[in-house]
């Protein structure tokens, strides 16, 4: 069995609960508006084009009203809050209110439909619900037949529900109105609260993606949280001065970490988004000093560059082509800490000025001190991209039962293939089948209602993660594939479907892929193009469309894929090259069950849904008919039917090797 030692102990610091009887994340709260009142900034919110700052008291006033509100509702300790909404501050002050109380929070995403937030909100027993807007009232009151055990429906932009009469549904102000009058009858209540809480009360149950059946709800203590953020700040060191943008669902663990947990206890300031189309604008506004985002958000703006490149003129991609080989040559070189010629720092200086510092400028990410990639394997490709233009793009590896954090690459110390070394107070094997397993004490407390699966994840003290993974020869964690998605040919050759998938969706004219292999002959793909991308490429060429499956049917399309699969596949050992692809007539879809909410695809739906297509490309055949069922989030189906081509690698592979 391969282990990492544990790191030593990080070194207590004055605010920490060992040196201060700060526990809760309320307390942490309460502290930082004692010690910076109106003088400091919390947070801020773009509103109607204007950045409104937000103090520390405003903060905690906010959340007292709240909490006092929610207690005057009925809410006991124990209990549990809802919360549904986009990145905004309501979401934060629905959080801390119900810790205060002694109560519990459960997030939702925000695109969820409205039998997943009815499964979730169910099993959890929350007892009421806070939701941003009329949307998702409109979806809870579609299912509220099956929420017996919800009491309140609490919105806070009241928009659009001026003529809603349901005795269910109250605004958040009301809320706050109430908790005055609690406040005034019973004076110090909050403060009483908020003294009483413990670390090892519940804060946050963390539902999972559910990519293998219905999502579990872990649960983790407010000392879950807050060792978490200590044994990562110890690494990486977060200052109040900081600026964060919080875009990630709130609901979801590295969210909770770094924007709700993280926050408080370091004291930097987290901006929320005017909208969530206008994220990207508003990073570059802020220039925040750390970001966190998930691949998809990563890869989305390395397709950006990689389109706006292919239309800039030639001169200028001569220049970038240049700059970026000597961004990859300093990268390769630091990461094997090779020596750097001074001819190479001396081009680099030159590609930094003219092209590089720009280009993070551009992308909102020039002031970034350091940026993190988390939920899921990011490729080596996209990792190396923006390690070569100057970010110090890191890797977040960890499990929402361990509080998202386990490993993280070290400053200096590099390696796009690996995912770092443990955190501190955290331990990391690789047991004898290959599994990934780790302790720490971010370890959560066990699933929500479910023994069962608590005893299957948690053995003997240990979290088992389902990954498959081996240390590397510097002590890095490398993760190869989830265990049960490690593939095995006909011939016996084993290959790892993410790794493939991500040297995919490198290329900007790839959204999604689904690589297919197991007990076959030899690798195939299921290939979602990229609609934005593609079809301004479509239109450069004056290529004419109707709907993205007239689109993804086009030759010329499939001849511009398969281009950038040639170019993965020479990248790939034999065994592992996509032999023939398919381009889905639809984008694979959260609310038809065939990717999470944080776009994780589910296998084992798309194996069975997507049978037919499969097959089709393990047999001689250059076409496969299809008859497809949509769902749309309102509930409608649709079907689609189709004939899609099925694309042969050997002869663009020749071209492009020649």
């Amino acid at each position: 069995m391969s282990v990492a030692s544990p790191a030593p102990e990080p070194t207590v610091e004055p605010n920490s609960s060992a040196a201060s009887p700060l526990a809760t994340l309320p307390q942490f709260l309460a502290a930082r508006a004692r010690q910076s009142g109106e003088s400091r900034t919390a947070m801020r919110e773009k509103d109607l084009g204007i950045w409104r700052p937000i103090s520390w008291a405003q903060y905690l006033a906010h959340v007292r009203r709240l909490s006092l509100g929610l207690r005057a509702l009925g809410l006991q300790p124990g209990d549990k809050v809802a919360i549904i909404g986009d990145n905004r501050p309501e979401w934060f002050y629905a959080e801390l209110a119900a810790q205060a109380a002694g109560a519990a929070s459960v997030g939702l995403f925000q695109d969820s439909v409205a039998r997943e937030l009815q499964f979730i909100i169910d099993h959890s027993d929350a007892r009421c619900v806070v939701v941003e807007d009329q949307e998702q009232v409109d979806k809870l009151l579609e299912v509220k037949d099956q929420l017996p055990k919800v009491e309140k429906i609490i919105y806070y932009d009241p928009k659009g529900l001026r003529h809603y009469d349901q005795a269910v549904l109250m605004s958040l102000d009301g809320v706050q109105t109430l908790g005055d009058a609690y406040e005034a009858e019973h004076p110090g209540a909050f403060e009483q609260a908020v003294a009483a809480g413990k670390g090892s009360d519940l804060a946050v149950i963390c539902y999972t993606s559910g990519t293998t059946g219905n999502p579990k709800g872990a649960m983790l203590s407010h000392d879950n949280l807050v060792a978490a953020v200590r044994n990562l700040t110890a690494i990486d060191p977060m200052l109040p001065d900081d600026d964060y943008v919080s875009f990630l669902p709130c609901g979801w663990i590295v969210e909770q970490v770094f924007g709700i947990a993280a926050a408080l206890v370091e004291g930097f300031i987290v901006n929320f988004p005017e909208e969530p189309e206008t994220v990207q604008q508003n990073i570059r506004e802020i220039g925040p000093r750390m970001m966190l985002a998930a691949p998809r958000i990563w890869e989305n703006l390395v397709s950006t560059v990689m389109v706006k490149m292919d239309d800039a003129g030639w001169l200028n991609r001569k220049i970038y082509a240049w700059a970026m080989r000597v961004g990859y040559e300093m990268v390769d070189r630091q990461a094997t800490r090779a020596p750097i010629p001074a001819t190479l720092r001396l081009q680099h200086l030159l590609a930094e000025r003219l092209v590089l510092f720009p280009l993070r400028d551009h992308l909102g990410l020039r002031k970034l001190r350091r940026a993190y990639t988390g939920g899921a394997a990011l490729g080596p490709d996209c990792f190396r991209f923006f390690r070569a233009i100057g970010v110090n793009l890191k890797q977040v590896y960890g499990q929402t039962e361990i509080s998202g954090l386990s490993v993280i690459h070290r400053d200096g110390d590099v390696d796009p293939e690996s995912v770092g070394q443990p955190i501190k107070q955290t331990e990391v094997k690789v047991s004898d089948q290959g599994e990934i397993i780790s302790r720490s004490p971010g370890l959560f407390l066990g699933y929500y209602k479910s023994p069962e699966a608590t005893a299957v994840t948690l053995r003997d003290g240990w979290l088992h993660s389902g990954d498959a993974g081996l240390f590397d020869e510097k002590g890095h964690l490398v993760v190869v594939d989830r265990m049960q998605d490690v593939m095995v040919l006909s011939d016996g050759t084993k290959f790892s479907p993410q790794y493939v998938e991500n040297k995919l969706k490198f290329s900007p004219y790839v959204r999604e892929a689904v690589v297919v292999g197991q007990e076959r002959p030899h690798v195939g793909a299921l290939i979602n193009i990229d609609m934005g991308n593609v079809g301004k490429w479509a239109e450069s060429n004056q290529i004419g469309y109707t709907t993205y499956t007239d689109l993804a049917q086009k030759p010329a399309v499939y001849e511009l894929i398969a281009r950038d699969v040639a170019r993965v596949n020479q990248s790939l050992p034999q065994a592992a090259r996509v032999h023939r692809f398919i381009l889905l007539h639809k984008e694979l879809d959260a609310d038809d069950d065939e990717v999470t909410r944080t776009r994780k695809v589910r296998r084992g739906v798309i194996g069975e849904r997507y049978a037919t297509i499969i097959e089709a490309l393990y047999q001689p055949g250059e076409r496969v008919i299809v008859d497809s069922e949509v769902r749309y989030q309102d509930g409608r189906q649709a079907h689609i039917k189709a004939q899609l081509a099925v694309w042969t690698m050997h002869d663009q592979e020749a071209e492009i090797a020649a």
